[in-house]
């Protein structure tokens, strides 16, 4: 498996992803400017990132016009072929915003940008740490989705305490039903605000990280 990560005017944790996965995890890694549009290189085997950052400045609203850049349109059709993609934190909004995961990420509840360490976990996992960095963050769909999401399985990680209690303080956003990432009914794209890449280094007395790539399949 090898990764392409995707570079927006605004991208600021582009090489923080790309240190992450050549260093850390061990794969292969090209950076995909916004401006280019050929994915032909990569195998539905491999998987292209979206990362976090600023993508056009948030001008419009998170992930709105990153969404039409050469390169996205190639993602999209990459993705609708099977081919792996994870977005992470402006990722994850250019995800919904592109279509290609349901619900979108509004306004955190207070109003405030956050930047901490929070805890997140799936329904089989022990609590995660994993640092968020938003303003936009707060998952929101209608109840019809989030209806699907919870039956199919597609809700992957939620907010919680470092005991794996959910709800009340833990959820450091708003974002309904405490959801941190979820995936589409193929199971090949990926969104989530925490950023498992800050959390890949031993250096940084914190590898739980590498366990959210293993958890999605991206892991050697």
């Amino acid at each position: 498996m090898k990764f392409g990560v995707v570079v927006f005017p605004g991208s600021n944790c582009d090489r923080d992803m790309q240190d992450a996965l050549e260093k850390d995890l061990g794969y292969p890694v090209e950076m995909l400017w916004h401006k280019d549009s050929d994915l032909s290189h990569f195998t539905t085997d491999d998987c292209i990132v979206l990362p976090g950052g600023f993508s056009y400045g948030d001008y419009l609203r998170c992930g709105a016009i990153a969404k039409f850049s050469p390169m996205m349109k190639s993602v999209i059709e990459f993705a609708n072929k099977g081919g792996k993609v994870l977005g992470v934190c402006n990722g994850f909004q250019i995800l919904c915003e592109s279509g290609l995961l349901p619900g979108a990420l509004l306004q955190n509840a207070n109003q405030q940008f956050i930047c901490k360490n929070v805890f997140i976990k799936t329904d089989k996992s022990e609590a995660l740490q994993i640092p968020i960095a938003h303003g936009e963050g707060r998952y929101y769909a209608d109840e019809a989705t989030l209806t699907h999401l919870e039956k199919n399985n597609q809700i992957l990680f939620r907010y919680c305490d470092e005991k794996g209690k959910l709800g009340g303080t833990a959820n450091p956003n708003g974002s309904t039903m405490d959801i941190a990432g979820i995936c589409n009914d193929k199971r090949n794209v990926f969104g989530m605000m925490p950023h498992p890449e800050r959390a890949t280094s031993s250096a940084l007395s914190n590898i739980d990280g590498k366990k959210v790539f293993e958890i999605l399949g991206l892991k050697n």
